[in-house]
């Protein structure tokens, strides 16, 4: 199964229909055309297009963009708390594009270290890929898949926001902060990677 983010609304892609506002019987290339129109100009909220071959679903889907591959992760201190950066006025977790040559693990720590100013982040293990779909301004479809990962941190707090990529605020928040502050404030996939993370625990 493949969940994917298209303006804040969620698309499955699934091997059976589940009880979504919309369900689409996967049939050609069409059919996900058509489920991303409904998406993008109707007030559909969900909707899954199912079909016994996922992975062949998904290579079909994935021919409708250029796919950008990030990584990213979620930093635990010592007290349990979780690292946030706050950007365009929105909770987001650290992440960025990756970098040709290098490594998922290689794009996360790094682009953790560039966001945060935090130096020696460990790496502990991979979580999760969320997708998540955005258009250029030159109109151009891209599907962005950004691999999580965990990470402990047990240094000083060097912590201070890259301004340059609009980045206002870095900020450790606990559970119940995260749950009052960041939840009602942050995108979808982040919800999602953070409570799949969680529940991991």
């Amino acid at each position: 199964m493949y969940k994917v983010f298209v303006n804040e609304k969620k698309l499955l892609l699934s091997k059976h229909p589940g009880n979504l506002e919309k369900e689409l019987r996967y049939e050609s290339f069409t059919t996900l055309e058509i489920a991303l129109d409904l998406l993008e100009n109707t007030s559909v909220k969900e909707l899954n297009v199912f079909g016994e071959n996922i992975e062949e679903i998904w290579d079909e889907f994935q021919k409708l963009f250029r796919i950008i591959e990030a990584a990213g992760g979620l930093v635990n201190n010592p007290e349990g708390d979780l690292l946030f950066i706050k950007r365009l006025g929105k909770w987001d977790l650290p992440k960025g594009k990756m970098e040709k040559g290098e490594s998922r693990e290689e794009s996360a720590v790094r682009e953790i270290e560039e966001e945060t100013g935090l130096k020696d982040v460990e790496l502990v293990k991979f979580i999760n890929t969320t997708y998540h779909i955005y258009i250029e301004r030159n109109g151009e479809k891209i599907l962005k898949c950004t691999h999580w990962f965990e990470m402990n941190f047990n240094g000083e707090d060097t912590s201070k926001p890259q301004i340059e990529e609009g980045i206002t605020e870095v900020a450790w928040k606990n559970t119940t902060q995260i749950e009052n502050e960041v939840f009602p404030s942050t995108f979808q996939n982040i919800k999602l990677i953070v409570k799949e993370f969680w529940s991991s625990k």
